[in-house]
């Protein structure tokens, strides 16, 4: 198959920028006491991330000027009106065109299968934002959340059979009409289908359980033996250990230490539970990486020595993220890069 004039950069290449959408209060997620936390740990993020490259912070009309207080002068604040703050699953998806040219992706967003709120606005997001930046915007016919694919640079995209094959998403498409519009409209040319994600409230993101840390280079998340997700996360390595990508490499999977902290999540009838908190799901910056941290230092401290003798090329920082894990995610989940325009 012949390489299309359309490009899904790696997230370790060049950005202009960083995305994100401060935390609202808009319906029950940060109710209360978590409120408050939730805005320190965005805002956090936000400074961390703005050490390596620019970070623009979308805020709901109103509350500009507390994203601005509590983000400091490193990040530039602008006002659109949105309805929650996962800027990976909602805000645009950017390639580049003909190999320079910055485009935004505009997939339709239906809050993670219409599960939790009003999302008109958060749908509306990307072609505001794109016009923002002076970027195009072109839609494309299709419900997708960032968090539920990884790309390479090279044309090869991994996702989960759990989320993209998921009823409340796109039940009219089979599973080669996907792979078509993901190849259409992100150029990618290999798509590896992984069975699980790791949380019931996405149906099981894949940026939960993996990271592309270079071409045919992975990280996966693991969990302690005898877990329902050490099933779930095994057979996802068996799935990574025997694939090959478009360009015909066999992947080199290297795995995050098997830790569970005692972090509570919601379960899906309501009661809280324990689930490995996804230390995978770390964000590139340029010439940095920001991985999530639990807050427990024992299991912080291992994951942290671990990254930094994977992760060598770049200065690696951690930020304590535990109310964004009780909400259902991670550093990747609440971010979204923008690639530089090649020179």
């Amino acid at each position: 198959m012949s390489k299309s004039s359309v490009r899904a950069p790696a997230e370790w290449e060049p950005h202009a920028r960083c995305l994100m959408s401060w935390p609202c209060q808009k319906h029950d997620l940060w109710e209360g006491e978590r409120f408050k936390p939730a805005q320190e740990e965005y805002a956090a993020v936000a400074r961390a991330i703005a050490q390596f490259e620019l970070v623009l912070m979308v805020a709901d009309p109103g509350s500009g000027e507390d994203a601005k207080r509590q983000c400091g002068d490193s990040v530039e604040v602008v006002e659109f009106p949105i309805d929650d703050s996962w800027m990976r699953d909602n805000g645009p998806i950017f390639v580049l065109e003909d190999g320079k040219k910055v485009v935004g992706r505009n997939f339709r967003f239906n809050a993670w299968g219409e599960k939790f709120y009003s999302w008109d606005k958060d749908d509306a997001l990307p072609p505001i934002l794109c016009d923002y930046l002076k970027v195009e915007c072109r839609p494309v016919d299709m419900i997708l959340e960032g968090g539920s694919i990884l790309t390479d640079g090279q044309d090869t995209l991994i996702t989960t059979r759990q989320c993209l094959l998921h009823p409340s998403r796109n039940p009219d498409m089979s599973q080669s009409e996907i792979e078509a519009k993901l190849k259409e409209s992100l150029g990618v040319r290999k798509i590896i289908w992984l069975p699980w994600g790791l949380d019931w409230g996405t149906d099981g993101h894949v940026d939960c359980v993996v990271s592309y840390l270079a071409p045919g280079k992975v990280l996966a998340q693991t969990a302690p033996p005898g877990t329902q997700e050490d099933k779930w996360l095994k057979k996802n390595l068996a799935v990574l250990e025997s694939a090959t990508d478009a360009e015909g490499r066999k992947l080199q999977v290297l795995k995050t230490p098997p830790i569970m902290p005692e972090i509570p999540r919601p379960a899906q009838d309501g009661d809280d539970e324990l689930v490995a908190f996804p230390y995978a799901n770390l964000y590139h910056a340029n010439g940095g990486a920001v991985v999530p941290l639990a807050g427990v230092p024992e299991s912080d401290e291992q994951v942290m020595a671990s990254v930094r003798k994977i992760i060598t090329d770049r200065k690696v920082v951690g930020v304590p993220i535990p109310t964004v894990h009780w909400g259902g995610g991670g550093i990747h989940c609440i971010t979204q890069q923008m690639p530089a325009a090649p020179s």
